[in-house]
C-alpha cells in the first residue's frame, strides 16, 4: 500500500464535508425529475455557477430529440433539460471525463420533496444519495485535485446530464463524443453498498415497445375475420418470458391497447425491458427477437413493429477497468477507507463510458442508501471521504508521487 505523503496530505485537507454539505441541502430544496424542465434549468444554472469556480469553460448543451411511443402507437417528442459540461485544459494529451446527473426520479407533484435529518449525520430527501451528493463530492474532488503541481499537465471534462434517469437517451450522443480519447472516467452515482462497495461490472438494458397492428372485427358476429392484437401481444410476452437464461434477463411489463368488449382488439403494445450480461448475448437476443417477432406475426396474422434497443451496453470489466478499481482500492487504503467491488444488476452512464473502451469505476459518490423511494438518505461523513479518495486518484492517475 503506498501510504499518503506530507504532499498528499496537504493536498486533502482543505476538503471539508459543511461547505459540500450546504451545497447538497439548496440543490435538494429544486424538484428536478425529469420531466420538470422549470427545476431542471433552475438547478443548471445554479450547478453553471458553483462548477464556473474551477478552470476551463463551462456551458449548457442543448439535449438531442428523443421520440416514446404513446398508448394509441404514435411517435411523440420528449423534451429534456439541456446537459452542463466542464471542459479543463482540452489541449492536454492526458484527460478524464467525470459524470454525474441533476434529474432525480420523483416528479414535481410527487409526495417526497422536503429534507429530513433521520437521524445525526444522516439525511433524507429527494436526490440526496442520488445524486446531488455526488455532484458535490465532484467539485470538491476538482478543486482540491487543481491544488496537485501534476494537475497542470493533464486536462478534463465534467458532464452533468438532465436525463439518466430515464436512460440518458437524450445526452447518448455527448457522452460518447466526450468519452472518446479519455485516459479514464470517473461516474458519482452512489455506492453500491451504504458501506461503500462499489459496482463492478454491469449488464446492459434495453427498453423496447413492440407496436401489435391486427383487425377489428365484432366479437359476437365474426370474431373469426378479427385478427386479436392483445393475444399477439400476450403470446409474445410468454415467447419473450421462455428466452430468459443465465446472463439474459427480460421482463414483459406492460400491454397497452384493447377495445370495448365486443370487439376484437387490433391495437396493441407490448413495452418490456432486456437486461445482457455480456455484449454478446445482447447480439444473440436481437437476432432471436427478430425471429420471435416474425413466428408471431405469422401464427396470429399481425403485424408487429419494433421501437426502441439496448441503450446501455453490457459493461464487463477488463483489465484496464480493474486497474483502475486497483487504484481506486489503494487510495482508500491510504485514507483508511477499505474499498471492495461487486457487480451490479442496475446500469448507469459508465454502461455508455465503457462501450467506448475508457476505463471507469461508477459509483464514485457518496455512501447512503434506498435510492428511488420516499426512503432514500445521505450518510453525510461520506461527502468529504469520497471527495478525498477522488482528488487522490485523479493526483496519482496524473503521476502525483
Amino acid at each position: 500500500m503506498k501510504q499518503l505523503s506530507a504532499a498528499e496530505q496537504a493536498l486533502l485537507m482543505p476538503i471539508e464535508a459543511a461547505p459540500m454539505l450546504a451545497q447538497v441541502e439548496r440543490w435538494c430544496t429544486i424538484n428536478t425529475g425529469t420531466r420538470n424542465l422549470a427545476g431542471l434549468a433552475q438547478q443548471a444554472a445554479l450547478l453553471a455557477d458553483a462548477f464556473a469556480a474551477l478552470p476551463g469553460e463551462v456551458r449548457l448543451a442543448e439535449a438531442a430529440p428523443v421520440e416514446a411511443v404513446a398508448a394509441d402507437g404514435a411517435r411523440i417528442a420528449l423534451d429534456h433539460g439541456r446537459h452542463l459540461v466542464l471542459s479543463v485544459r482540452p489541449e492536454a494529451s492526458r484527460r478524464y471525463l467525470l459524470t454525474g446527473h441533476m434529474d432525480t426520479v420523483y416528479p414535481a407533484d410527487h409526495p417526497f420533496q422536503s429534507l429530513t435529518w433521520l437521524e445525526p449525520g444522516v439525511l433524507g430527501g429527494p436526490g440526496v444519495a442520488d445524486m446531488k451528493g455526488g455532484i458535490a463530492v465532484i467539485l470538491a474532488a476538482l478543486t482540491a485535485f487543481e491544488r496537485s503541481p501534476v494537475a497542470a499537465s493533464v486536462g478534463y471534462d465534467v458532464m452533468i446530464n438532465s436525463d439518466e434517469e430515464t436512460g440518458s437517451l437524450s445526452s447518448a450522443a455527448l457522452i460518447a463524443a466526450l468519452a472518446r480519447g479519455k485516459a479514464a472516467a470517473l461516474t458519482y452515482e452512489p455506492s453500491a453498498l451504504p458501506d461503500g462497495t462499489l459496482a463492478g461490472a454491469r449488464p446492459g438494458s434495453g427498453n423496447y415497445s413492440a407496436v401489435i397492428t391486427g383487425r377489428s372485427a365484432h366479437a359476437g358476429r365474426n370474431p373469426q375475420d378479427g385478427r386479436n392484437a392483445i393475444v399477439a401481444a400476450a403470446a409474445l410476452a410468454l415467447a419473450l418470458r421462455d428466452a430468459v437464461r443465465d446472463g439474459l434477463s427480460i421482463n414483459p411489463a406492460r400491454i397497452d391497447g384493447g377495445s370495448a368488449n365486443n370487439v376484437v382488439p387490433d391495437h396493441a403494445i407490448l413495452r418490456f425491458n432486456v437486461r445482457p450480461r455480456t455484449p454478446e448475448l445482447a447480439d444473440a437476443f436481437a437476432n432471436e427477437l427478430a425471429t420471435l417477432i416474425a413466428t408471431i406475426e405469422a401464427a396470429h396474422e399481425v403485424s408487429i413493429h419494433l421501437h426502441g434497443g439496448v441503450t446501455r451496453p453490457p459493461k464487463p470489466l477488463d483489465a484496464k477497468a480493474e486497474a483502475l478499481f486497483g487504484l481506486v482500492r489503494e487510495c482508500g487504503a491510504a485514507l483508511g477507507q477499505p474499498i471492495r467491488w461487486q457487480a451490479a444488476g442496475g446500469v448507469c452512464d459508465g454502461n455508455n463510458i465503457a462501450a467506448h473502451g475508457v476505463p471507469v469505476v461508477d459509483t464514485m459518490g457518496v455512501r447512503g442508501g434506498a435510492i428511488h423511494s420516499p426512503a432514500e438518505y445521505l450518510i453525510t461523513a461520506s461527502l468529504a471521504e469520497r471527495a478525498a479518495l477522488s482528488a487522490l486518484v485523479l493526483h496519482r492517475l496524473s503521476g502525483g508521487e
